[in-house]
């Protein structure tokens, strides 16, 4: 769960991915920080989708602030902006409050904005990432004290676009987690939904003991095709799944 407002955390980790495309920018509000990568600068329209989003969600907390403090699904709403739906069903799915979905829900629809623009667009905010690439892009997993951390990763390819890559620790970061998993991360087509779902998976491992029992919860997830889980010295993955040596 990323907090909404919350601590803003420099992204010391960028210069190990996303790194597929020229043009490379930075927008922020608030504590919402953006890297995208895509065929041109768009940063102007990056901004614009940004700042409506979190208007969408700010405005949405006023009226219902229990969408703000909620650990548990809450009630679809059918008249809510599209973001906070996207949230509330990513939510009831991996069964985790909606704030959990927030970065990758506005990752999500800020990159779908930009596919109007560009027809290449990668967006990472806090680890979470939607993907819509014409070539296959790797993803480096960076996890903590792990001896594995940024050894393996992700392969993304060009065929499945647009797909989220979304990652919860338990050791790195604000994230709002009860596990103490250095990395969870999990792979749909969904944004909103992997980051829901990489937050339910991350509570559920408390030591790599339970990289096991984890992986089998998080493949009951409706829409999650693959996950990956590294604690300490050890790491597991189930699904659609590929992986690469750095």
């Amino acid at each position: 769960m990323k907090h909404f407002p919350g601590d803003y955390q420099e992204r010391t980790y960028r210069n190990r991915i996303l790194n597929n495309h020229i043009n490379t920018f930075t927008v922020t509000a608030g504590e919402s920080d953006l890297f995208i990568s895509a065929d041109c600068l768009l940063f102007d329209a990056a901004m614009l989708s940004l700042y409506r989003c979190r208007s969408y969600l700010e405005a949405y907390i006023t009226s219902h602030p229990e969408f703000l403090t909620s650990l548990r699904p809450l009630q679809r709403d059918d008249f809510a902006p599209q973001i906070i739906r996207d949230m509330l069903v990513a939510a009831r799915k991996a069964d985790v409050g909606p704030m959990a979905a927030v970065a990758g829900a506005i990752a999500e629809h800020v990159g779908k904005d930009l596919l109007e623009r560009s027809k290449n667009v990668i967006i990472e905010n806090g680890g979470d990432i939607f993907i819509h690439s014409q070539n296959d892009v790797h993803v480096g997993i960076l996890a903590g004290g792990s001896p594995l951390s940024d050894k393996l990763s992700i392969i993304v390819r060009s065929s499945e676009m647009p797909m989220g890559i979304c990652t919860s620790s338990g050791t790195v970061g604000h994230s709002l987690s009860f596990g103490n998993a250095d990395a969870v991360c999990v792979k749909a087509k969904s944004v909103s939904l992997a980051d829901a779902a990489a937050t339910a998976i991350g509570n559920i491992t408390k030591s790599k003991r339970d990289i096991p029992k984890a992986l089998k919860a998080g493949m009951k997830i409706e829409e999650v095709l693959g996950i990956i889980i590294i604690s300490d010295d050890q790491f597991g993955a189930v699904g659609d799944i590929e992986l690469a040596a750095n």
